[in-house]
C-alpha cells in the first residue's frame, strides 16, 4: 500500500498539463512540508563487495527480458510509461470513492410506492421517462417501487483494471425480490420492470444537488439492458457512474435460460393467435443470455479477483489490451469485444496455463494477441467453466444459436452472445496483423500496436453505409426473420445484420479478405426524453478488404448448367445469371458486370452489393452509400469511359517498351547501346495525369519549313502542352570517350544526330535533336531520349589546379547528371515493379501528387519525392496491410504528412527488402549523429541510407510545417466527408488552397493555360488546343513546339527576376492563379548601391540613401513580364507600407 503515493507522483510526471495534477503538486508539497525528515537525501557509502556484488536473480531477469523480449529496452519502457497514463491517479480515484459513497447513500433512501401494474406509469412523474421501447405495449405483472436490496461496485473499477481516458465506474442496484416474480422471466416482464426500476431511481436522484449529469444509456447497446449515467457536480467530468439494475443473486434457475428455451410466446408478441405449443415456440437465446447477464455481475467479479490476486500483472496486461482493443474500435458499441471479455480473455489464458502467474503485462498482451490470432471461436468455443452443473448447455448447443462462443466460470452464460462472426473474425485479423509486424524488428512496434487509431474509413479498402435502417424492417420481413426479431426483442438492426453480412459474404467470396462492420454506437438520452427508436442511429458502415487481384474481375463464373449447385447460383445472382459458352468449350452459369476502364471496375464490389441487397433484403439502391472511390473523382478524366489514368499509363508504357526494343536493334552506331532506361513518371505508372496521343489539326498551327516546326498561331489559344517522356540511353564505355566535358558533350550531341537519322530510316520516326537530348515522335507521344556516359559525372568532378594537380570535388552538376542518368532511372523501374505488386500503387502517387499540386507543394515535395512516400505506405503499412485501393491508399498518405515525427526519425523505404534490421540501426544511428546538417524530410532507401538525395533541395522548415497542417485539415475534412452522408458531397473541397495567408494573386488568361483541364474545378469554358479526335497518325513531317507551357516559363521569369524579393506559387495542373508571398526580410531598407537598385525605391534621410523595393513598379513588371498571359494582378496585402 505504501508504493501507492510514488506511483501517483510518477502519474504527475509523465502528464504535467493536467490541471488536476497541478492541485495534487500543491497539497504533496504541502505535506513534504509537514514532513521535512522524508526529503532529506544522504550518500550511501558502499562497501567493495557490495559495489561489485553479482546482479540478483531478479536484476537478471530483468536484464535478460530487456534484451530477449523487447527489440530494443525503449519499447519496455514505453509500455510502462503509457500504464503510467492510463492508470488512474490516487486523486480521481479519492474523487470516484466520494461520489460513489454520496451516491450510494442516497439509493439507499429510495422512497417506496403503491404496487400498480407494469403497464401504469400513474407513479411516475412526467418529467422522468422509461427507458424501454414498449413493443408490444403491454404484458401482465405488478410493479412498485422499494429501497434497493443492496448497492455494490461491479466491473473494471474495483478489479483495478478501470483506465482512462473513458473512466466509467460500475454500480449494481440490486432490484429487492419482492418487486420480481419467477414467472418474469418470460415476455419481456423483468426487462420492463429493470427499466421502471431504473426510472424510478433517476426520478429520486434528479432533484438532487449532489448529482451532475443524469443520462441513459444501454449496457453495450443492448436494448434489454438499460442503465442510468451519473457525473459528478461541477465542470469536472473525468470519470461517469454506471448504474445497473441487477437480480437478486440466485433469483431465477439459470436453467430457465438455456439458449434452446423459449421465453418470448410468439402469440404475446405478434399479437395474434397461434397453434404453437410451447413446446414448439422458437428458442430465444439473445434475450435469455440478456437476463442471465444480470444475475452474475458479482460471481464474476469474485472470479476475476481471485485470479488477479495470483497475477501481480493481471491489471497491467488488461490495460495493455484494453488499450490495443481502443486503438481498433473494436471496444465500445454494439457487440464489441470489451474491457470485460478482455479480463476473461486473460483468466482463460490462466486457468489454461497458456501464461503464468510470473507473466510481465508486455507477456499478457503477446500471448493474448497470439491466442486470438490462433483460435476461433466461431467454429472452437471455449469455457472457463471447469465443473459445469447437469443442467448447463453443451458447447455444440451454445454454437447452435450463437455465431461467437466464450462461456463464463457458471457454465450457462456465453459472454459473446452480441458479437457477429465478422467482428470476431476482424479481432482475429487485427492480431494476425499485430503479431507479424511486432516480430519485425524494423517496425517501430510499440506506435504500430497501442498508439495508431485504426478507424473503419482508412482500415478499409472499400466502405459503404446502410442510411435509413428503418428500410430493413422490410429486410427481416423478406429474409423471414420472426424468431429472430422476437429474439432480440424486436431491434431489427441486429436481426437483420447477421444475415446480410452472410448474403455479403457470399457474394463477394474470392473478392475480398475480410468483411467488416462498424459497431453501433451505446446511445445516450436524456432522463426526460423517451428511449431512441432504433432507427435513430447513425448509418451502419461496412468495410471491404479487397483482394486487388481478384476484386475488379467483371466476370462471376459459377458452376456447370447441369451442375446441383447450380440452382444455388441461380438463386443467389437471379436474373443477372445466364448460362454462357467459354472458350474451354465449357457451358456455366455466370453473371457478368459492368466495367471496361480501371476506373470502373474497381466499383465491381459496389455493383453485387446493391444487386444482392435489392433482390434477397428489399434494400433499394437509393439506401446504399458507396464511398469506396469517391476520391478518384479527383484525377478522373474522360467523358465516355471514365478513367483514372491506368489505361493512358499502359499505353505509354507500351509505346516506350516498343521505342526500347528498336534502340537496342539499331545498326550503325559508333558505341553499342548498353541500356535503355525510362526515368520519367509516366513510365512508372505514377504521373498525374498521363500523357495521351495526340492528333494534331495543323489549320491550328503556323508552318515553319526551315525547322520543320508546327508554331502557335497568334490570337489563337495556347495549344495542348505535349509532354516529353525522359529516356535514357546508355552507351557503352571505351577509350574513344574524350575526357573532357566539353567534347563529351559534342560527342553526346553527334549521338543524338545518329540516333535521329537511323530512327528516321529504319522507322520513319519524326526526330529533332538538341544538343542536350533527342525528341523521336512515336504514337502521337514525344519520347525526349538522352544519351549517358558513364563516367561523364566523374569528370565533371576533376578539376585541375593551375600548378598541374588533379583535384576530385563534389558539385551541383555532377550530382544533377548523376541523378539524371543513374538514380532516377533506377527509381523509377523500381516504382514500376512496385506497381506490379501492388495494382493502386499508381493510382494512389497520382492522388497524392494531386494534392501537393493543388496546394502549391509540387516545388517543395518534388515527383520522385511523393512517389518514394507513397512507396513506404505499400512497402511499411504496419499496423495496417497495403492499400488496396487508391482512396485508402491517399487518406493513409494524408496521415503519413501529418503525423509523422520527421524532427526525429528518417523515413525508411526498403525496396525489395534489401535493407536488415542492422541496415535501419545504423541508418538511424547516423541520423540522430547528423541531424542538424540533414535535410528536414528525410528519406532514405537501400541506394541512399545517409543523404536523403530526393530530399536535399526540399522542403524548408517552414514548408514542413505548412505541409503537415494542412494535410491532417485535409484528412479531418475529408474523412469527415466520407463517413458523414448529411454533408455535402465535394470531395474537392480538400483541393482548394486557402489564398487569404498570400500577399499577392495574378490571375491569368485561361485561354493561355494549356492544361486548363485538369484544374480542380472543371472550367465553364473550354478551348480548341489543335488537338483532332481519331487514330492517330505520322505528323506529316512537322513537329509541334514540345514542353511549352507558358505559365511553367512565366513562372520561371518572376522567380528569376524577383526571387529574392518573393515566393510565388502555382498549381502545375491546370492552375489559373500564381500566389506571391513576400519575403519578411525583403522590405528591410539597405544601403543604396548602384548594383541592388533594381526594382527599388531610394529614400534619403540626413547623409543616408537606403532602398526599400518598389512595390507598385514591381507589380506592374508582373503584368509587363506576362502580357497576353496575366489577366490582372491583385494586391491583397499592403505589408510594404509599415
Amino acid at each position: 500500500m505504501k508504493k501507492k503515493p510514488a506511483v501517483a507522483e510518477e502519474q504527475r510526471a509523465v502528464n504535467p498539463s493536467d490541471p488536476s495534477m497541478e492541485e495534487e503538486d500543491e497539497t504533496s508539497v504541502q505535506a513534504k512540508r509537514s514532513r521535512p525528515e522524508e526529503v532529506v537525501y544522504h550518500p550511501v557509502k558502499l562497501s567493495r563487495s557490495d559495489l561489485y556484488r553479482p546482479p540478483s536473480a531478479e536484476e537478471l531477469n530483468q536484464l535478460k527480458e530487456a534484451e530477449s523480449l523487447f527489440h530494443c529496452s525503449l519499447l519496455k519502457m514505453q509500455m510502462e510509461e503509457l500504464l503510467k497514463e492510463v492508470a488512474l491517479s490516487e486523486r480521481r480515484k479519492q474523487k470516484i470513492n466520494s461520489f460513489i459513497e454520496v451516491v450510494t447513500e442516497l439509493l439507499q433512501t429510495v422512497p417506496e410506492s403503491p404496487e400498480v401494474e407494469v403497464s401504469d406509469l400513474s407513479w411516475l412523474s412526467g418529467s422522468v421517462k422509461v427507458p424501454f421501447l414498449l413493443v408490444p405495449k403491454t404484458t401482465k405483472g405488478k410493479f412498485h417501487m422499494a429501497p434497493p436490496a443492496s448497492v455494490d461496485l461491479i466491473g473494471s473499477y474495483p478489479l483495478g483494471t478501470c483506465t482512462k481516458p473513458r473512466v466509467m465506474v460500475d454500480l449494481a442496484v440490486t432490484i429487492p425480490a419482492d418487486v420480481l416474480h419467477p414467472k418474469d422471466i418470460l415476455n419481456q416482464r423483468y426487462p420492463r420492470k429493470r427499466a421502471l426500476y431504473l426510472a424510478g431511481l433517476a426520478q429520486h436522484l434528479v432533484s438532487s444537488s449532489d448529482i451532475g449529469t443524469m443520462r441513459y444509456s444501454c449496457l453495450h447497446g443492448n436494448r434489454l439492458r438499460p442503465v442510468l449515467l451519473l457525473t459528478p457536480p461541477g465542470e469536472d467530468s473525468s470519470f461517469t457512474v454506471r448504474v445497473h439494475a441487477c437480480l437478486p443473486p440466485g433469483f431465477f434457475k439459470p436453467s430457465r435460460f438455456h439458449p434452446r428455451r423459449n421465453n418470448v410466446r410468439t402469440e404475446w408478441y405478434t399479437g395474434l393467435q397461434t397453434s404453437l405449443s410451447d413446446g414448439s415456440e422458437p428458442p430465444t437465446p439473445h434475450y435469455n443470455s440478456s437476463i442471465l447477464g444480470d444475475l452474475l455481475p458479482r460471481a464474476h467479479l469474485q472470479f476475476l479477483s481471485a485470479v488477479s490476486s495470483q497475477c501481480p500483472a493481471f491489471a497491467d496486461g488488461v490495460a495493455l489490451l484494453k488499450v490495443w482493443l481502443h486503438q481498433r474500435e473494436l471496444d465500445q458499441g454494439t457487440g464489441c469485444f470489451n474491457g470485460f471479455l478482455a479480463s476473461m480473455l486473460l483468466a482463460y489464458l490462466l486457468a489454461t496455463h497458456r501464461i503464468s502467474n510470473t507473466m510481465t503485462a508486455y507477456h499478457l498482451l503477446r500471448n493474448s494477441l497470439n491466442f486470438l490470432a490462433s483460435t476461433d471461436l466461431t467454429v472452437n468455443g471455449i469455457s472457463l467453466a471447469r465443473d459445469p452443473d447437469s443442467t448447463a448447455p453443451s458447447l455444440p448447443e451454445f454454437h447452435s444459436a450463437f455465431q461467437v462462443v466464450f462461456i463464463d466460470p457458471s457454465g450457462h452464460l456465453n459472454m459473446c452472445a452480441d458479437i457477429t462472426a465478422f467482428t470476431y473474425k476482424q479481432l482475429q485479423h487485427e492480431a494476425t496483423v499485430s503479431m507479424e509486424f511486432w516480430d519485425d524488428p524494423t517496425v517501430d512496434g510499440f506506435h504500430g500496436l497501442l498508439m495508431t487509431p485504426k478507424p473503419l474509413i482508412r482500415t478499409s479498402d472499400h466502405m459503404f453505409q446502410l442510411c435509413e435502417l428503418v428500410k430493413l424492417q422490410s429486410s427481416c420481413k423478406k429474409l423471414n426473420l420472426l424468431p429472430e426479431l422476437m429474439d432480440h426483442s424486436g431491434n431489427y438492426i441486429q436481426t437483420a445484420l447477421p444475415c446480410i453480412l452472410s448474403l455479403l459474404q457470399r457474394g463477394l467470396d474470392q473478392r475480398i479478405h475480410l468483411l467488416t462492420h462498424s459497431l453501433p454506437p451505446n446511445p445516450e438520452w436524456s432522463v426526460e426524453s423517451e428511449a431512441p427508436k432504433h432507427k435513430s442511429q447513425p448509418p451502419l458502415s461496412f468495410g471491404l478488404l479487397l483482394r486487388p487481384e481478384v476484386s475488379t474481375s467483371v466476370l462471376e463464373r459459377g458452376p456447370p448448367a447441369d451442375s446441383p449447385k447450380a440452382a444455388d447460383f441461380r438463386h443467389l445472382w437471379g436474373s443477372r445469371s445466364e448460362l454462357r459458352r467459354f472458350q474451354d468449350g465449357a457451358i456455366t452459369e455466370a453473371v457478368l458486370w459492368e466495367g471496361t476502364s480501371m476506373y470502373q471496375k474497381q466499383l465491381v464490389p459496389r455493383q453485387i452489393i446493391t444487386h444482392l441487397l435489392q433482390l434477397h433484403a428489399d434494400i433499394p439502391e437509393s439506401c446504399i452509400r458507396y464511398t469506396g472511390a469517391i476520391v478518384d473523382d479527383i484525377i478522373r478524366t474522360g467523358s465516355e469511359v471514365p478513367s483514372t489514368g491506368e489505361e493512358e499509363s499502359l499505353v505509354v508504357i507500351q509505346s516506350y517498351d516498343d521505342l526500347s526494343r528498336k534502340l537496342w536493334r539499331l545498326e550503325g552506331l559508333p558505341l553499342s547501346i548498353t541500356a535503355v532506361q525510362g526515368a520519367h513518371p509516366g513510365l512508372r505508372y505514377t504521373q498525374v495525369f498521363p500523357p495521351v496521343p495526340l492528333k494534331l489539326d495543323h489549320s491550328f498551327f503556323d508552318k515553319e519549313r526551315f525547322s520543320k516546326s508546327l508554331l502557335p498561331k497568334e490570337g489563337k489559344p495556347c495549344p495542348a502542352y505535349i509532354t516529353p517522356i525522359t529516356v535514357i540511353c546508355h552507351m557503352e564505355g571505351s577509350g574513344k570517350w574524350p575526357h573532357d566535358r566539353l567534347a563529351i558533350r559534342h560527342i553526346r550531341a553527334a549521338f543524338h544526330i545518329r540516333l535521329g537519322a537511323l530512327l528516321k530510316k529504319h522507322h520513319d520516326y519524326m526526330c529533332r535533336p538538341c544538343p542536350t537530348h533527342l525528341d523521336v515522335w512515336k504514337d502521337g507521344l514525344v519520347f525526349r531520349i538522352q544519351v549517358a556516359y558513364h563516367r561523364e559525372p566523374q569528370v565533371l568532378r576533376e578539376n585541375t589546379t593551375p600548378e598541374g594537380l588533379l583535384v576530385v570535388r563534389d558539385n551541383e552538376e555532377a550530382q544533377a547528371l548523376e541523378m539524371a542518368t543513374i538514380h532516377r532511372p533506377l527509381l523509377t523501374s523500381t516504382l514500376h515493379g512496385l506497381q506490379q505488386q501492388h495494382s493502386c500503387f499508381g493510382a494512389v502517387c497520382r492522388l497524392a501528387k494531386r494534392w501537393l499540386g493543388a496546394h502549391f507543394f509540387n516545388d517543395d515535395i518534388t515527383e520522385d519525392t511523393a512517389d518514394l512516400l507513397v512507396a513506404s505506405l505499400f512497402l511499411q503499412p504496419a499496423p495496417f496491410t497495403p492499400p488496396g485501393s487508391p482512396q485508402v491508399g491517399f487518406l493513409r498518405f494524408l496521415q503519413l504528412l501529418s503525423s509523422f515525427d520527421w524532427r526525429n526519425n528518417p523515413l525508411i523505404v526498403n525496396f525489395n527488402n534489401q535493407l536488415t534490421a542492422a541496415d535501419h540501426t545504423e541508418i538511424k544511428n547516423d541520423f540522430m549523429a547528423s541531424r542538424e546538417s540533414l535535410p528536414v524530410m528525410f528519406i532514405a532507401t537501400p541506394k541512399d541510407k545517409t543523404l536523403s538525395m530526393w530530399t536535399k533541395r526540399g522542403p524548408s522548415v517552414q514548408m514542413l510545417q505548412r505541409v503537415v497542417m494542412l494535410a491532417a485539415e485535409s484528412l479531418k475534412v475529408l474523412e469527415h466527408q466520407l463517413m458523414d452522408g448529411s454533408q455535402i458531397q465535394d470531395v474537392r473541397v480538400v483541393l482548394r488552397p486557402p489564398l487569404d495567408v498570400y500577399d499577392v494573386l495574378i490571375h491569368l488568361n485561361p485561354k493561355q493555360v494549356p492544361l486548363l483541364s485538369q484544374a480542380v474545378d472543371s472550367p465553364t469554358v473550354t478551348f480548341s488546343r489543335g488537338v483532332m479526335s481519331g487514330s492517330v497518325a505520322q505528323s506529316g513531317g512537322f513537329l509541334p513546339v514540345i514542353d511549352y507551357n507558358p505559365v511553367s516559363l512565366y513562372l520561371k521569369e518572376l522567380r528569376d527576376a524577383f526571387g529574392d524579393l518573393a515566393l510565388f506559387f502555382c498549381d502545375p495542373y491546370g492552375g489559373t492563379v500564381i500566389a506571391v508571398l513576400w519575403k519578411p526580410k525583403a522590405f528591410v531598407p539597405i544601403p543604396f548601391k548602384t548594383s541592388q537598385a533594381s526594382a527599388r525605391t531610394v529614400e534619403v534621410k540626413g547623409d543616408k540613401a537606403n532602398t526599400f523595393p518598389n512595390v507598385e513598379a514591381i507589380l506592374e513588371d508582373f503584368r509587363i513580364i506576362g502580357k497576353g498571359l496575366v489577366k490582372s494582378v491583385e494586391a491583397r496585402t499592403e505589408k510594404w507600407s509599415f
